[in-house]
């Protein structure tokens, strides 16, 4: 029976990328490469940028595709990133071990995590009410406790994997990157094979979409929506770290800039499905990417503001174009209680 779930699920991903995929990747593939070949410095860093900026989104929709798999909705991921981000920073002035303050941002991360779930499995509060305490709390322990004048022991940098970082194009895009940017590619992969292809896997979708049925089977669905949405505070801590130590090296307030919120249009236009969370991710990201691009070259005499709207223009493009059309699991948002 694992086996055929997970291969009607694998089927559904892959009609899924044969029909936005293909021609979508095609496309991006030919004007790399025109790119490259009239403007590479510009090509180049266009798309190393994309990466990048899709860093944080991606690990935040693994955060609520996550959660939301174990029937848990998550709005608060901002909350998680910007509150994680502002404990890795504390941690990196502090301790000056870069290290340390990767895992303090995703404690950080896991523990609001395992305060959202307190709040939705065992008090059963409305979980979108949830999510907004703890973007609330974020904001205001972030503003309070913030001082001017912090400066940190450094940040994360690339690391080239050999020979491969000398590739043309692909090298710098995908083979030199800081090791929060790797760990992300990583983590789209292992979330897929997880959830796809492992008895977690299978129970955790058993409780987003019939949590009774998995009762009735021996799985534990409170125990495990706790775990789940913990791991998943978790990601988004990863994501908050890396604002702070991969890619600023320093704190500001509300520096998550919305990107928890972006986050779950990215989870929703790829189908909460890893692989196609991570596409939605690479394509958000090239937005910004091109955004920053159009602000600095000065080439196209647009008001800035108008340019800065474009990843939030996209956002609302999204959400409104496929959240009808996108079917989450059929549990999520509801409370379950055991008889």
């Amino acid at each position: 029976m694992t086996s055929n779930v997970a291969l009607a699920n694998n089927r559904s991903w892959l009609d899924f990328l044969r029909k936005t995929g293909v021609w979508v990747g095609i496309l991006v593939v030919v004007a790399a490469i025109y790119g490259y070949t009239t403007e590479p410095q510009v090509t180049t860093s266009m798309l190393a940028s994309t990466l990048r900026q899709s860093t944080p989104l991606v690990l935040g929709a693994l955060c609520g595709l996550l959660g939301e798999r174990s029937g848990v909705i998550n709005i608060g991921i901002e909350g998680q990133m910007l509150l994680s981000a502002f404990v890795g920073f504390l941690a990196n002035v502090y301790t000056g071990n870069l290290f340390i303050a990767v895992a303090a941002g995703v404690l950080t991360g896991a523990l609001l995590g395992g305060l959202l779930a307190f709040m939705s499995v065992t008090l059963k509060m409305d979980q979108i009410i949830g999510g907004t305490v703890i973007n609330i709390l974020a904001l205001g322990l972030t503003g309070f406790f913030y001082q001017t004048g912090l400066t940190t022991q450094g940040k994360l940098q690339p690391i080239a994997l050999g020979p491969l970082a000398d590739l043309p194009l692909v090298g710098p895009v995908l083979f030199e990157n800081p090791p929060i940017t790797y760990l992300a590619i990583i983590l789209v992969f292992i979330m897929h094979y997880m959830l796809f292809y492992t008895r977690w896997g299978l129970r955790t979708r058993a409780i987003g979409e019939h949590p009774r049925a998995a009762d009735t089977v021996g799985i534990n669905v409170n125990r495990m929506r706790y775990i789940n949405v913990s791991i998943a505070g978790g990601i988004a801590g990863l994501a908050g770290a890396f604002l702070t130590l991969e890619a600023v090296g320093s704190f500001e307030r509300a520096m998550t800039n919305g990107r928890g919120f972006v986050a779950l249009a990215v989870m929703i236009f790829g189908k909460y499905m890893p692989f196609g969370v991570w596409g939605s991710a690479l394509l958000f990201g090239f937005a910004t990417a091109l955004q920053t691009q159009l602000q600095f070259s000065g080439t196209i005499q647009i008001p800035h503001q108008f340019i800065g709207m474009l990843p939030y223009v996209l956002t609302i493009v999204v959400l409104a174009g496929f959240v009808g059309r996108t079917r989450p699991p059929a549990a999520e948002g509801q409370p379950y209680e055991t008889e």
